[in-house]
């Protein structure tokens, strides 16, 4: 591990995984499935967008919890990996998740538990650990599923924390955290389509919807950018001035896996963005590089030849935002307009 030295982005995981993936031919309710040796691999929101980043060149930081046994593995797994990343001890244990793939239909099941509960002190470390090291970064995304019971408004107080610092935030996160952190304003707000659904009150089935949650949270003030994204169409991603509409490349053996491809999207993305690429060319990569990741089985994240290989089939439409929305109450509320 090497944590001393200044990076270019930070991440910030707060409920990690060991990721266990295999795949079975065929999977059946009764009796044994038999399945290939397994892999085993550090995962997490965080932890996937610095594996993406540094497979960019890109330089990271992931900071994240680590408890018991499994935290140790996790530990392991990183350094084998050549992840730099800042371990947080906590009271808990690491959850372990599974993802077995059927070569059958060619889908794969991600199985995730809950994981630790996180005690205030716990809380108390990772807020600063993750605080003091993106103070010296130009980037900071907070991604990933929350712990059970972890505190409504600790991603505000996060935001809140190195809002002094310059660091541009980038948040990727779901109610009920998305929604308190909504009180102050971040560089860029990533959706997926439930969290989105949930912004809107609606399904996220078409670029007309994700325009309309981004509407929602740039009319809102939350943000100076925001991306929603439409699952196989592709994504949009929006700033004050217009929406742009970036449909994903075909793939010709067709989706595997997307468990990681919301995780490849902001790796890409956040790659560019420290090369200063401009911001809808950025989004175009992300795009990419999901496509990429959704063709690989299980957990695998994206080769960057294939990402660099599919950027040039991202096909872009621009529409200027003729509808700009103000709401007093800037939090995400689900369920209502």
């Amino acid at each position: 591990m090497n944590d001393s030295r200044e990076a270019a982005v930070v991440t910030a995981t707060v409920n990690p995984t060991i990721d266990i993936s295999t795949t079975t031919a065929r999977l059946v309710s009764g009796g044994k499935n038999r399945a290939r040796p397994p892999s085993v691999q550090a995962g997490g929101g965080g932890i996937n967008v610095a594996r993406g980043l540094r497979a960019l060149g890109g330089s990271v930081l992931a900071v994240h919890t680590r408890g018991g046994e499994a935290g140790r593995q996790l530990d392991r797994l990183l350094d084998e990996e050549g992840i730099d990343h800042l371990g947080v001890d906590i009271a808990g244990e690491t959850r372990t998740a599974f993802v077995v793939g059927e070569e059958w239909t060619g889908h794969s099941y991600h199985v995730v538990p809950p994981g630790p509960v996180l005690t205030d002190a716990d809380e108390r470390r990772l807020l600063d650990a993750v605080a003091t090291a993106a103070a010296r970064a130009r980037y900071l995304v907070v991604t990933g599923g929350a712990t059970p019971h972890l505190r409504d408004d600790f991603c505000a107080d996060l935001v809140a924390a190195v809002a002094a610092t310059g660091v541009r935030v980038v948040l990727d996160i779901a109610a009920p955290q998305l929604r308190e952190a909504l009180v102050g304003s971040v560089f860029l707000i990533r959706l997926d389509r439930e969290t989105a659904a949930e912004l809107i009150g609606t399904p996220i089935e078409s670029f007309a919807d994700a325009r309309a949650a981004n509407d929602q949270l740039l009319g809102s003030g939350a943000t100076e950018h925001a991306v929603t994204t439409v699952g196989a169409l592709g994504a949009v991603y929006s700033c004050a001035e217009a929406h742009h509409e970036l449909c994903a490349p075909a793939l010709s053996a067709g989706p595997r896996s997307d468990t990681c491809a919301g995780d490849s999207l902001v790796a890409a993305l956040t790659y560019r963005l420290t090369q200063r690429n401009d911001l809808v060319d950025a989004c175009a990569y992300g795009v990419a590089a999901a496509a990429a990741t959704v063709a690989l089985p299980g957990t695998r994240m994206f080769a960057p030849e294939d990402v660099d290989r599919l950027a040039g089939e991202v096909r872009r439409t621009r529409r200027p935002r003729l509808v700009r929305l103000v709401h007093s109450d800037s939090r995400l509320a689900p369920g209502a307009r």
